[in-house]
């Protein structure tokens, strides 16, 4: 859970605690939910069990960011901000071509 600092300012969330509020939020939109289980391959009965699988994360912070009107729907309903969900892709995603750290 974020914790307000001195300045009122929300603190950046754990990666692992984003990654969950991502997957909470989806099981409350039923059709994007839906989406995110054809585009993965998953079964609803294997979510439990993914959860603890880093290339999963990796894969539902990128389902997110790849359609910014859904983060911002995310971010809207949940209080997170954008940045968040961002530092969490990074995380579970790993450097890409265009951030130099290859």
């Amino acid at each position: 859970m974020s914790h307000d600092t001195k300045n009122g300012k929300k603190a950046p969330k754990d990666s692992h605690e984003t990654a969950i509020a991502i997957l909470g939020w989806l099981a409350s939109e039923p059709d994007m939910l839906a989406r995110f289980l054809a585009l993965s391959g998953l079964q609803p009965n294997m979510l439990r069990q993914a959860v603890n699988d880093p290339g999963f994360l990796a894969g539902l912070t990128d389902f997110l960011m790849s359609h910014e009107p859904d983060l911002m729907a995310f971010c809207d309903a949940t209080g997170t901000r954008p940045e968040d969900v961002e530092a969490a892709w990074h995380h579970y995603s790993g450097p890409g071509l265009s951030s130099g750290e290859y």
